[in-house]
């Protein structure tokens, strides 16, 4: 087996394993509520027993994603960090390891329950990009890739654990049979974090079952380039509801009956690409609805009321303590890999520490937002809800510095979402 079928082997085994460990909290949980014949005692060593089987069974996922990690290294040649897929597959690792981490000390199953499916979300979410070994590009080549990606990457990994706690603490304390206008607006806002959550899952899912059905629509586009007219072509993988504005339809399998676009993208939108971006979006938020429409059926309530039961059993104040501690150990970590070896490295690449490109300012806003979080934290004494509803905004905020800026703004960082 050489190194590139051995590393797409173990990538799988990980997904799959960190799914069973997912599996194997859960009922360290719901076993608890099953069992109302146990005294209290026992039921406890029930959770125990079954929370360490899930943390150990994450740790044999861990180890078969650092196989994946190193086999992809010696077939590339590079630290793989260098696209989308490598970098998101390689968050996924340091997020799976930060929670590792966390949960050696809190020792709390609820944890892997909400930490843990963010790890194999994100690494479903980086088997949607071209998954294909590509040479470096020029200002890649330095030893610089490897500090400032590890260090970036294990900041936001244990803002990612953050925003897991963040969540159990609103979903523990909010009430949602209040029915003030502060508990209303609160429960809209934990409900709709988890339709965002649904919709990220359904646009992983939809591109998976057009990928394996191999379906493609192709057209081709005018885009303004530095100045200069260019005939562009933009490749759907999900059927084009919405076509580019002013394009060509150069290829595209029938899909239900259409057999070309029912709507152009706006005028004002403009790139080759948005039309494509704006129907990846629609289909998104189509299908989330559509999901979120069944859960809530099967439920017959919100989601958010219907997981607020399971964290019964946690103290409020340790959720909020284990939300704060993950974006205190992450905090310094991300200042270095993100702000400080960056802009060692960009002296080194472009000659100039600082140079506004967009990615650089999202790390910036994202940079800034943490220390705003850990100001009123510790000097406002922003304790409870604030602090979580802080570290759920600020892990947007680290999504959209990850996806949205590669995907949406050309800039110096544009190479990552190849």
């Amino acid at each position: 087996m050489n190194t590139e079928s051995l590393s797409s082997m173990a990538l799988l085994i990980a997904f799959f394993v960190y799914l069973t460990g997912f599996i194997v909290f859960v009922l360290a949980i719901l076993g608890k509520k099953w069992t109302r014949n146990r005294t209290e005692e026992e039921a406890t060593a029930h959770v125990k027993r079954w929370g360490w089987a899930g943390y150990i069974i994450s740790v044999i996922g861990f180890i078969a994603h650092l196989v994946f990690f190193f086999a992809r290294w010696v077939e590339a040649g590079h630290i793989p960090t260098s696209n989308l897929f490598e970098f998101m597959t390689f968050l996924g690792m340091m997020i799976v390891l930060a929670f590792l981490i966390v949960y050696l000390i809190y020792k709390s199953p609820v944890l892997g329950v909400f930490a843990l499916p963010i790890g194999f979300i994100i690494i479903a979410y980086a088997s949607v990009f071209p998954s294909e070994i590509q040479p470096l590009v020029p200002s890649l080549k330095s030893y610089w890739l490897s500090i400032h990606v590890t260090f970036a990457a294990g900041g936001d990994a244990f803002f990612a654990v953050a925003f897991a706690a963040g969540l159990m603490h609103l979903l523990r304390t909010i009430n949602f049979k209040g029915t003030s206008k502060g508990e209303k607006r609160e429960q809209r806002g934990v409900e709709f974090t988890l339709f965002v959550i649904i919709m990220l899952t359904a646009f992983i899912a939809l591109t998976f079952t057009f990928n394996a059905s191999g379906y493609k629509a192709k057209f081709s586009a005018e885009e303004t380039i530095q100045d200069q007219v260019q005939t562009v072509e933009s490749i759907y993988v999900l059927p084009p509801v919405i076509g580019p504005h002013g394009g060509k339809m150069l290829e595209m399998q029938p899909f239900l009956g259409m057999e070309k676009p029912l709507i152009e993208a706006p005028s004002w939108m403009k790139g080759a690409n948005a039309g494509r971006k704006l129907n990846t979006v629609a289909w998104s938020a189509v299908v989330g609805l559509l999901l979120y429409g069944v859960l809530r059926l099967l439920v017959r309530k919100p989601l958010s009321a219907s997981l607020a039961p399971l964290l019964n059993g946690m103290d409020p104040e340790d959720l909020d303590e284990i939300s704060y501690r993950a974006i205190a150990i992450g905090y310094p970590i991300f200042t270095l890999g993100a702000l400080v070896f960056a802009m060692i490295w960009a002296q080194e690449a472009w000659g100039r520490f600082w140079s506004w490109d967009p990615k650089e300012v999202w790390a910036l806003i994202t940079w800034l937002f943490y220390a705003v979080v850990l100001h009123f934290r510790l000097s406002k004494g922003w304790i409870g809800k604030r602090s979580s509803w802080l570290a759920v905004i600020g892990f947007i905020v680290v999504m959209f510095t990850l996806v949205g800026v590669n995907l949406v703004i050309a800039g110096l960082h544009s190479y990552a979402g190849v």
